[in-house]
């Protein structure tokens, strides 16, 4: 009988679609043990033929890894993911989270290892949303209880409020946001067919009420479709969007510990705060250690949800979070970049453009202090043809010292002035510095934090992340780094090497941070071109010009060659090309500056100049080239021709024509000759 039923499952199998056939067998080779249910408890995977719990080795499991567990169950939305300790060291499979993908089976993960951290997973019975963009939204999805266990989206008409409540509450999500419904056209028509009659206190969906006899209100419908808030809060700030961080998971609210969080991490979580732009991001110690949670970095980034994110964790620092209220930059290349919004304080708060008639510099002056960056570096209209056009229709009348752009003036009446028009762009300078050094290229490094400039701390800084802040700087190349000893711990920033290398602004890397040992950073600045010159004893003075300059044959000139000044000393190489040869010469650069004689011009003269400076500073050679001067040498022939022999000739016709008129007239008088051969000379 064994063998018969063996069999058919065989031959059962065989039958089954690839897909079926490959969730079939990943069902098979994961379970969840001891927690009463069969979706919650320690998580088991069989791997070549043995059973063993999944070590949490690392405590890196989040809830991400643990849908694709959930899914692989046949269970509902993940809910939480934990570990417990054993007394001892036992064997069990390690499964490596970036392994875990959906559509793969865990135990093609697996890797054996001992641990004492094993892994258990909570997820929902019987609910789950599929094909939202976070774990908390999507079309719902029931199972039955009945024998032939199947996943069914459920009637627009037979669901409300109060039942997204408890859907919500049963897989660990905030209150809903949104309910609608969706045509269910690309989906299964929904085959559950009673309404759901919840009070809004129940802790799960199928523990509610429902009709008593069938409905058919979908055919045609919609199916439900249902956004949770995230389970994300501020505390104990001045308003709604600062304060310490915290989550809500199984079912109570933690801090979230300080760790590695910068700007980058805090602007998703401002986000999804419906708070404005990320402006800072700091630490609160707390007297002992306490439970909380640690939220991984590089998943935030990736675009998840916090509550996604998040592992079980305890510590002594807490993490302080500080959002703007109402403005925000939106689609720039960092957090100091973007599409101006702001929020107004009417009781529907929405995002709204703002019409570039109703800004100025003082206004955008206003705007980047608030979210914490530098001045206005760009400031300029940008064509709504992409966005929804401005709903804000006030203008704005800051002073330009205001702490937040909603406590300025703003005009009375609404305008109309963006129909067609312009929203804002703003661009606001980073505010990163160095200060101490030879130049403004050199010294500490400095980035501000609010109205405080913080040191960087020394960290494990190379030239490549040097190179990042001195283009930021617009500083040139980073010629060293080194450090600089203060007498104790002082407030430093802490830059994260890959976030640096990565292309984000330095201020986007920061984590706060205490240290005695000081970032200095030295960039080789922009040495600006050099300048050449030619002057010559007959010829007077030209700049570089792309038509050369001319010079007779047999003059004295100078090529001059100089540079503002930035450092001292140096030298100026000129260089001379031509045809069938090419010199170099040199010398010490005087004020900044270098003449090279020539004397007597010839035709060897004749070809392109250029000057270069070279200049020796923190122990490395820079240099700046000059524009390149063609110059040509004149034959003087034709001047001697036009000046001596030109006048020589008529002198000698003169003569001659006197002495022929004096031979031919001697009867005239000799005041009628002179006059008559003036005349003939005036004439002449």
């Amino acid at each position: 009988m064994d063998h018969l039923l063996v069999l058919f499952l065989l031959l059962w199998s065989s039958g089954l679609p690839a897909e079926e056939k490959k969730k079939h067998n990943s069902k098979e080779s994961v379970r969840l043990v001891g927690r009463g249910s069969r979706c919650a408890g320690t998580l088991k995977v069989k791997h070549q033929g043995d059973w063993r719990p999944v070590g949490d080795i690392y405590s890196e499991w989040t809830l991400k890894e643990a849908a694709v567990a959930c899914s692989q169950l046949d269970c509902g939305a993940p809910v939480s993911v934990g570990h417990k300790l054993n007394s001892s060291d036992i064997a069990v499979w390690w499964i490596r989270p970036d392994c875990v993908q959906p559509g793969s089976a865990l135990r093609e993960c697996a890797k054996s290892d001992s641990s004492t951290n094993i892994l258990f997973l909570r997820c929902a019975d019987s609910v789950r949303l599929v094909d939202g963009i976070s774990l908390c939204s999507g079309r719902l999805e029931v199972k039955t209880n009945q024998s032939n266990q199947r996943w069914s989206s459920v009637c627009e008409a037979d669901f409300d409020l109060q039942d997204a409540d408890v859907v919500c509450r049963e897989i660990g999500c905030g209150a809903p946001s949104v309910l609608q419904g969706v045509l269910y056209g690309q989906v299964e028509a929904p085959r559950w067919t009673k309404e759901f009659q919840c009070g809004g206190n129940e802790s799960a969906l199928l523990d509610c009420r429902s009709s008593g006899s069938d409905r058919n209100t979908c055919r045609p419908g919609k199916a439900v479709e249902l956004t949770c808030s995230e389970p994300v809060r501020l505390v104990g700030g001045d308003s709604r969007c600062a304060g310490t961080l915290e989550v809500k998971y199984w079912g109570e609210w933690g801090p979230v510990s300080d760790s590695e969080w910068t700007l980058k991490e805090a602007a998703v979580a401002c986000s999804q705060l419906d708070c404005g732009s990320a402006v800072s991001v700091g630490q609160r110690e707390v007297s002992s250690v306490m439970p909380g949670w640690r939220v991984k970095a590089d998943c935030v980034q990736s675009g998840s949800a916090l509550r996604e994110c998040v592992i079980s964790w305890n510590s002594p620092s807490i993490l302080n979070l500080n959002c703007s209220d109402f403005v925000r930059l939106v689609d720039g290349i960092s957090l100091c970049s973007g599409r101006l919004e702001v929020k107004t304080n009417q009781s529907n708060q929405r995002w709204s453009s703002v019409c570039e008639a109703d800004f100025d510099l003082q206004d955008a002056d206003v705007v980047c202090r608030e979210i914490g960056c530098g001045a206005p570096s760009v400031l300029q209209g940008v064509l709504y043809g992409q966005v929804e056009a401005p709903r804000w229709t006030k203008e704005f009348q800051c002073g330009g010292n205001e702490s937040a752009l909603l406590d300025c003036r703003s005009s009375g009446s609404d305008r109309n002035t963006c129909r067609p028009g312009k929203a804002v762009e703003l661009t606001c300078s980073e505010p990163v510095r160095l200060v101490g050094g030879d130049s403004r290229c050199a010294g500490t490094l400095e980035v501000k934090h609010r109205v405080e400039w913080i040191p960087v701390r020394r960290s494990d800084w190379t030239l490549k992340e040097a190179a990042v802040a001195c283009s930021q700087l617009d500083c040139g190349s980073a010629v060293s780094v080194g450090q600089r000893e203060v007498s104790s711990d002082r407030p430093v920033w802490r830059i994260k090497s890959d976030c640096v290398q990565s292309g984000s602004a330095l201020m986007e890397c920061a984590i706060s941070g205490h240290s005695s040992s000081i970032l200095n950073l030295t960039c080789s600045d922009l040495l600006l071109q050099t300048n050449i010159y030619v002057s010559s004893s007959k010829d007077g003075i030209s700049e570089a010009q792309q038509d050369g300059f001319q010079v007779s044959e047999g003059s004295d000139f100078t090529i001059s060659c100089s540079i503002q000044p930035q450092y001292p000393r140096g030298s100026f190489q000129l260089t001379f090309t031509s045809s069938n040869s090419a010199h170099n010469y040199t010398q010490s650069a005087v004020n900044h500056s270098a003449h090279f004689l020539f004397p007597s011009a010839k035709t060897a003269h004749q070809g392109s100049y250029s000057c270069v400076y070279h200049v020796y500073v923190f122990s490395h050679n820079f240099s700046s080239q000059s524009r390149l001067l063609v110059l040509t040498v004149s034959d003087p022939t034709p001047f001697i021709i036009r000046v001596i022999v030109l006048p020589l000739t008529l002198l000698l016709v003169n003569a001659a024509l006197y002495f022929y008129y004096k031979a031919s007239s001697g009867k005239m008088s000799g005041r009628q000759e002179n006059i008559k051969l003036d005349d003939y000379n005036l004439g002449a």
